[in-house]
């Protein structure tokens, strides 16, 4: 059996500060998951919540439907703490294709799919935080495979939105837990579980990073999952000297978000100039995080504590040997620093 699990699409969500371009590509997620649904001949689909971010839109609503309908296979959503089920939620108000379930309440309930000789477990956020709940869980059925979906937090027991441990996994009794809510893929074993969360479908700043996408779980003895990116803008933070610039950047331009920190030692960068160079790019923001060049032996000679200084160091390193005269060169380049109330990163 082969499932696509996904979670955290967000859909409708305000974006602020990246423009039109984020909202463009988050509305044609869903239409891209459906082609892999296609692709890899799932034979079902588990969505762990927040697939809206809050508020919604009718187009975003009818463009859904349409996409759950066209994947003709059973699809599992289990809402989270951003689109619960309260009264005004889209799961409540509006009506869903027949090949779709929703698990509307947190009382966990289960689904059969004698075609698929699997039971499916669930249940959904009525509001925004929700107690543990699969404390004292166990899934016990006849099919051969069980499997839960859920909007859930696996990385604090403290957490309120449905914390989840590996104690309370391994005592499930499931083959494969699928999670929502940790914007960031990952998963663990616990007894005969997989446990697994797919992340968000796309990053909204620069803390989420890099590459987003589904998980595609087979189960035949056990359950294994791999991870499909998406075609969705990417966010990265990253850090550079100014002459190594395109060492970092790819060879061919897109519109990924860069947000690139100038370090080292070196004359003021023309930032516009290289904004310019690099115009292939034009999600691409350069900060300046260089220190002026200083001339560390500058004040030797003088008659002056600093002069005297230098001076010591300097004589200490007409007998040392290389290794010792870096090193020597090491702090009198970080007293300058110092001395010119520079901040000092150590190599």
């Amino acid at each position: 059996m082969k499932i696509l699990h996904t979670a955290d699409w967000h859909l409708d969500a305000p974006l602020q500060g990246h423009g039109e371009q984020l909202r463009r590509a988050l509305a044609e997620v869903p239409k891209q998951i459906l082609e892999i649904v296609w692709q890899e001949s799932c034979d079902l689909v588990l969505l762990a919540g927040d697939l809206f971010d809050g508020a919604y839109t009718p187009h975003t609503y009818q463009n859904l439907y349409q996409v759950l309908k066209e994947m003709a296979v059973p699809v599992f959503i289990a809402p989270g703490n951003h689109d619960f089920c309260a009264p005004d939620s889209p799961w409540i108000k509006e009506s869903w294709p027949e090949n779709v379930h929703i698990f509307r309440s947190p009382s966990i309930e289960s689904v059969g799919i004698p075609e698929l000789n699997c039971r499916v477990y669930g249940a959904g956020f009525e509001a925004m935080d929700c107690a543990a709940l699969l404390e004292n869980f166990r899934a016990d059925c006849d099919e051969k495979y069980a499997l839960g979906v859920f909007h859930g937090d696996p990385t604090q027991v403290t957490s309120p939105y449905n914390p989840i441990t590996k104690a309370q996994t391994q005592g499930s009794n499931l083959d494969y837990l699928a999670l929502g809510h940790i914007h960031k893929a990952d998963s663990f074993v616990a007894g005969k579980t997989l446990c697994a969360w797919p992340g968000c479908v796309m990053g909204r700043g620069y803390d989420e990073q890099g590459e987003k996408g589904v998980y595609i779980v087979t189960l035949e003895e056990s359950a294994t999952v791999q991870f499909r990116p998406l075609d969705v803008p990417q966010f990265y933070d990253l850090q550079a000297e100014p002459a190594r610039l395109a060492d970092i950047l790819p060879p061919v331009g897109n519109e990924n978000y860069y947000r690139i920190t100038l370090v080292g030692s070196c004359e003021k960068p023309d930032l516009a100039k290289l904004q310019e160079e690099f115009s292939q790019f034009p999600n691409l923001v350069l900060r300046d995080g260089t220190t002026r060049p200083v001339d560390v032996w500058g004040s030797l000679g003088e008659d002056s504590f600093e002069g005297v200084y230098f001076g010591i160091l300097k004589q200490a390193m007409e007998n040392a040997d290389e290794t010792e005269k870096q090193e020597i060169l090491l702090s009198a380049e970080i007293s300058r620093q110092l001395l010119e109330g520079q901040e000092v990163v150590l190599p």
